[in-house]
């Protein structure tokens, strides 16, 4: 009970902390740095004196900090005094193996460089870096706050940063104490755990109300609780001993999760009594298997249900949890690998007549291989309509990789104080301050009054530094999605991805904070208020370092969660992405033995255009926004032209990943083989990666790139006999296609070298793909008039001259 109350005042006192400094010197609500070149140490590690400095900063401030905690102690002895030469040995030895692990460093994938398009990485931030080593001197843990009282403040702050971020918006205290719900975030070590949280969460606030009605029925000590009663999801006031158990398990969320405190104020039962009481009773203690044999004999086993694009990782949620992985159900993706709302209503509806609780639904928010973003804003609908009919769940969002790009959509602190400003004086203020803090490049605007309204202005104002790339704002259907994530539940996001974050730095956060409760293995079923529990408490892991707060702190605090910081970084790289997508839809020439298909089809073929629309289309890709023009060349045409515009902004992938496959010719005739492109993308992918410890030897490799299989077991035939007709090979049943995955998470790209680097990379793509072509073709020359088809066209094959079988397929599922 001691260390119990010497814990509560300890949280006590970081809350009064987090309220007083945090309002001044140490929020995250405010002003980032104005130079993004100095955001990074660089592909040359062009600020590698910056970074050194820092260090040593870092190191020094450590030092002094150990000489005065108790400077009157004693030193350690000398152990160059007790024994000079074993000492000295000892250094050398330290020296020489440690000389033996950088120089196998040196063959790590090379990831700040242009060339590393392979992963959702690249550079990491230098606040990042340098937050995580100095943190790392102190060793804190934030498994509790006596372990880590700073750096858990900091994670705190990180968490209510990325609430905002994601449109989870934070009311004050008052509002709070009033009722108000309060989002809570907290830094995980990655984006799986944090998803297998958000199940562990959904699980216990599913089975919740049912454990709480046994336990009032059955344990005396919960008499006094009989009469408690409870909103449903039809909006009316029933007793809870009066539900049956179908809608004990459909109960609106919010009220579900306000029951143990409801329980306590209004029958008078301690919280230490309703806890033990309870214990008996929930499914976190019983297991789900006996919590149904005792409470839901006859009710079915629940489900959880999510896309084909679904990260590995909620199969293993689905087997930690005990659901067992036939629970976790495949939703059907439509041909962009996007959740099909169609197949979604189709599974609740029998899930409905079945009687079969959903636990949970998930909506990917940037896929890993494909960069989709699923329909959110109707999958939001689709909730509601469930609803009305009496079935509930929980609703998740699986930003790991694309949460960061909702700060595009994100006003800053600036931003609402423009908004909120009343006279034309006031805003003109507020635009100095803008100018101030991030500069503006372009001497045709006024230095003190910019037209920040207009989109060529606000393009250039954006980039803020001639060594990014321009930036690009989501398309209209993406930004739809990102306006519905304030209606998750609960949002994984990676700051180690996006967010340029070194490992390991992922993220949930909580739309009902209170939600958090139901998974706390140290902490009180009831919250104390407002006062904001320690972010060790609660999730998967244990031990969690404090440096990783830190990182994510000072990297939010110099990059701020919002249009100019992050937003205006990841809009560079959207920028990059499509110059590179319009690369490669183009770049086959007639004398070439290959051509290639991309995934992310062109807007004309989406919307089921004729060829000659997809055909005009690539024409006006090659000659307006591949032809040799710089970014801000390319920036004006934009500006100018609706219809290049509208192009550009809706070609690609929803945010920065390009999945394509190539294919070979012969003349004028093309493979038919599934197995034969395969082949040729594998060779490729061989060719842009490391495949042998090199001992290290830096790679000699021109491009790094990952690859893939849209495999039919995962994304149903339908989906790949599509892709396989666009591409113009024969579908083969239970056959998946091989494809290559590029990721442009450098904003740098389009503009290094004066913009002559992105199409070098095309010509590396060219290369390798015309070795590959002529490899397998050599391989199986024999085979020659089986394997063709002769189109009598040479040159480009791509999605505007499919093969002559290709027919609209209808979309894809996975199997459960």
């Amino acid at each position: 009970m001691v260390i119990n109350r010497q814990r509560t005042k300890l949280v006590r006192d970081i809350d009064e902390f987090r309220r007083d400094a945090f309002q001044d010197k140490l929020s995250l609500d405010r002003p980032g740095g104005s130079m993004p070149a100095a955001w990074f140490l660089g592909p040359k590690a062009e600020n590698e004196k910056f970074l050194r400095d820092m260090i040593t900063l870092a190191i020094d401030e450590a030092v002094k900090a150990r000489h005065d905690f108790h400077p009157d102690d004693p030193s350690t002895p000398s152990l160059a005094e007790l024994e000079e030469d074993g000492y000295n040995t000892g250094r050398d030895l330290f020296e020489s193996r440690f000389r033996e692990v950088l120089g196998f460093l040196r063959g790590s994938v090379p990831m700040a460089s242009y060339r590393n398009q392979s992963h959702m990485y690249w550079d990491t931030t230098l606040p990042s870096v340098v937050g995580y080593f100095a943190t790392m001197l102190y060793n804190q843990n934030n498994c509790t706050p006596e372990a880590s009282p700073i750096t858990t403040a900091l994670e705190m702050a990180v968490g209510d940063d990325l609430c905002r971020m994601l449109g989870y918006e934070i009311p004050d205290r008052e509002d709070v104490r009033h009722g108000a719900i309060r989002p809570w975030g907290h830094i995980t070590c990655d984006g799986s755990v944090a998803n297998i949280e958000s199940m562990w969460a959904a699980r216990n606030i599913k089975y919740l109300p049912v454990g709480l009605a046994a336990a009032i029925r059955h344990d005396p000590d919960m008499a006094d609780a009989r009469d408690v009663t409870v909103s449903t999801l039809q909006g009316k006031r029933r007793r809870l001993l009066d539900l049956d158990n179908w809608s004990l398990l459909n109960l609106p969320i919010d009220q579900a999760i306000k029951l143990p405190a409801r329980i306590s104020k209004t029958a008078g039962i301690p919280e230490d009594v309703l806890k033990a009481a309870l214990a008996a009773y929930s499914v976190q203690d019983l297991g789900l298997l006996e919590f149904h044999r005792q409470f839901l004999p006859d009710t079915p086993a629940p489900v959880v249900m999510a896309p084909a694009t679904a990260h590995y990782s909620w199969s293993k949620a689905v087997s930690l949890l005990g659901l067992g992985r036939a629970a976790l159900h495949g939703i059907r993706v439509d041909l962009d690998a996007r959740t099909d709302p169609v197949h979604l209503r189709r599974m609740l509806e029998d899930c409905l007549k079945e009687g079969r609780p959903v636990v949970q639904v998930v909506a990917v928010v940037g896929s890993t291989e494909e960069s989709a973003v699923d329909p959110l804003h109707e999958i939001v609908k689709i909730r509601n309509e469930f609803r009305e009919r009496g079935l509930e769940f929980a609703l998740h969002a699986d930003g790991a990789w694309g949460g960061y790009f909702a700060s595009m959509l994100r006003q800053s602190n600036l931003d609402r104080q423009y908004d909120a400003a009343e006279t034309e004086e006031e805003r003109e203020e507020v635009e100095r301050l803008i100018i101030k803090t991030y500069g503006v490049d372009n001497p045709e605007i006024d230095p003190d009054v910019p037209a920040l309204r207009d989109w060529e202005s606000k393009a250039i104002f954006n980039r803020r530094n001639t060594m990014f790339a321009p930036g690009i704002d989501l398309n209209e259907y993406v930004r739809r999605q990102y306006h519905a994530l304030q209606h998750c539940d609960t949002i994984t996001v990676d700051p180690h991805k996006g967010g340029f974050v070194v490992y390991p730095a992922g993220a949930l956060c909580y739309r009902n904070g209170a939600l958090r409760q139901l998974i706390a293995f140290a902490s009180p079923v009831v919250q104390h208020g407002d006062i904001a529990q320690s972010v060790g408490f609660y999730g998967v892991e244990g031990s969690k370092p404090g440096a990783a707060a830190t990182a994510v702190y000072l990297s939010h605090s110099l990059i701020p969660a919002d249009r100019y910081g992050y937003g205006a970084l990841l809009g560079k790289c959207m920028f990059a992405s499509k110059r590179f997508y319009a690369g490669l839809v183009s770049m086959a020439r007639e004398d070439d033995p290959f051509y290639v298909t991309t995934f992310q089809r062109l807007p004309a073929e989406r919307v089921g255009a004729p060829r000659s629309a997809v055909r005009r289309q690539i024409d006006l890709i090659r000659n307006e926004i591949v032809k040799p023009i710089t970014d801000d060349e390319l920036l004006t045409a934009l500006s100018k032209d609706f219809e290049l515009r509208e192009l550009f902004s809706e070609m690609g992938s929803d945010q920065c990943i390009v999945a394509y496959s190539f294919n070979y010719l012969n003349g004028f005739a093309q493979n038919r083989k599934i197995s034969r492109l395969n082949e040729m993308n594998e060779r490729m992918f061989e060719a842009m990666s490391i495949q042998k410890f090199n001992d290290g030897a830096v790679p000699d490799v021109d491009l790094l790139v990952t690859a893939s299989s849209f495999d039919p077991e995962v994304y149903g035939q339908d989906f790949v006999d599509s892709y396989a007709r666009r591409i113009g090979v024969n579908p083969e049943p239970g056959v998946g296609i091989k494809f290559l995955i590029s990721t442009q998470q450098n904003p740098w790209l389009t503009r290094a070298d004066d913009g002559k680097l992105l199409p070098r990379l095309i010509e590396v793509l060219r290369d390798v793909a015309t070795e590959a072509a002529e490899y397998v073709m050599a391989q199986h020359k024999d085979d020659y008039g089986q394997e063709f088809y002769h189109t009598g066209v040479s040159g480009y094959q791509g999605p505007d001259l499919p093969h002559p079988d290709a027919a609209p397929a209808p979309s894809a599922t996975r199997k459960p």
